[in-house]
């Protein structure tokens, strides 16, 4: 058990000091800096959680004393760093419940563990009925304050995924794929911890292997994250669904009729249509890098009325694109079966082959080169 303590103490270490030495542009960017020091708050806090753990050995003690701690430190520093994935998911916008929860949990499990070490009698770290049951109590406050967290991250995720799925003109799930493991290892952890903290066992051994694998990876992962330029290109995916929402605000007010403009009236869908299969037949959709706004420009029609199509046919953006590019492959295939699959897949407007042929497989059941030699047979 101490050499595990220990081994968490030099893991959190180095883990606080890569945070830490993020480049300079993280700190300069005001989201990515104050999401940086909420992950470093809590980091700390959890190296200064183990340290009293394997100086003061309170696992030999008794599993309530070392409870004790554990609930004292590791309450805000769950707070602190799931804090930092909501900063990033909403661009720094944290709504005053969000930030107070983790507070109000907190000061609910001191005022508890005060409360039961005052009525007992008994010096701070003696094991005593009325401490026990203080702990389980702080226990599930903090299962609930988890349970808050998580339930938020799985909205912001999907609302960010909606948000590339509408603006890029392909799949950028991968930017956020570290982000949804995180957020299942943060549920798996709330589950988890009051249940391992309370046994004193083999498999406490084996949870913290799994423990600090989870912290490890999140850690890890949130820096190559604001390191890179995904938080970028987030922030400006959800920059234009801001302004299509004024733009059909803005519509929507000037109109005198009832229906609104995110459901478009059978006369505007029939333009929109029209406006883009012209668009397809010029093989607009061929050009790579093509976002919705730039899209919606050589279309001829407001950004609003592309996107309400879209819904209107089912689809986003990013998935229409991909279908366009995918059925000139298939015809290009066809027509050209001496192509390249790099060759095919720069003309049909992708700009990666390997992405190219994993989304040909997904929509034909076949590789471009399968395709091809089926289509020749």
């Amino acid at each position: 058990m101490e050499l595990m303590q220990f081994t968490a103490v030099v893991l959190l270490t180095l883990l606080m000091l890569k945070l830490l030495l993020l480049p300079r542009r993280v700190a300069v960017n005001p989201v990515a800096g104050t999401a940086r020091w909420l992950m470093v708050v809590g980091i700390i806090l959890l190296d200064i959680q183990f340290l009293l753990q394997f100086s003061l050995g309170l696992r030999d003690m008794g599993v309530t004393q070392a409870v004790l701690v554990n609930l004292v430190l590791f309450i805000p520093a769950s707070w602190t760093m799931s804090l930092a994935v909501i900063c990033l998911q909403q661009q720094g916008r944290v709504s005053r419940i969000d930030k107070l929860v983790g507070g109000v949990v907190w000061t609910v499990a001191l005022v508890l563990l005060g409360m039961a070490v005052a009525i007992d009698g008994q010096p701070l770290l003696s094991d005593s009925p009325e401490l026990h049951w203080a702990e389980v109590t702080a226990s599930v406050c903090y299962l609930a304050m988890q349970g808050h967290y998580v339930y938020k991250q799985i909205v912001n995720l999907r609302s960010m995924r909606s948000a590339l799925q509408d603006y890029y003109d392909s799949d950028m799930d991968d930017m956020l794929r570290w982000m949804k493991l995180s957020v299942m290892v943060l549920m798996v952890l709330a589950v988890m911890v009051p249940l391992f903290i309370f046994v004193e066992s083999k498999g406490l051994a084996l949870f913290g292997i799994l423990f600090f694998g989870g912290i490890f990876f999140l850690v890890d992962s949130f820096c190559g994250y604001v390191a890179s330029s995904s938080l970028k290109k987030v922030s400006v995916a959800e920059e234009n669904r801001d302004r299509e929402d004024e733009e059909r605000s803005c519509i929507d007010g000037e109109q005198s009729t009832s229906s609104s403009v995110s459901e478009l009236t059978a006369d505007v869908l029939q333009h929109v249509e029209g406006a883009v299969n012209r668009w397809i037949d010029h093989g607009g959709y061929r050009l790579s890098g093509v976002n919705m706004p730039s899209a919606a420009e050589a279309i001829g029609i407001p950004r609003y009325q592309l996107s309400a199509w879209l819904r209107h046919k089912g689809l986003t953006y990013a998935n229409w694109m991909t279908d366009l590019r995918i059925e000139e492959a298939q015809r290009v295939i066809k027509e050209h079966p001496d192509w390249s699959n790099e060759a095919v897949s720069v003309h049909c407007g992708f700009t990666d082959r390997t992405y190219f042929q994993r989304k040909f497989k997904e929509k034909t059941g076949f590789t471009p080169s399968k395709y091809s030699h089926a289509e020749a047979v």
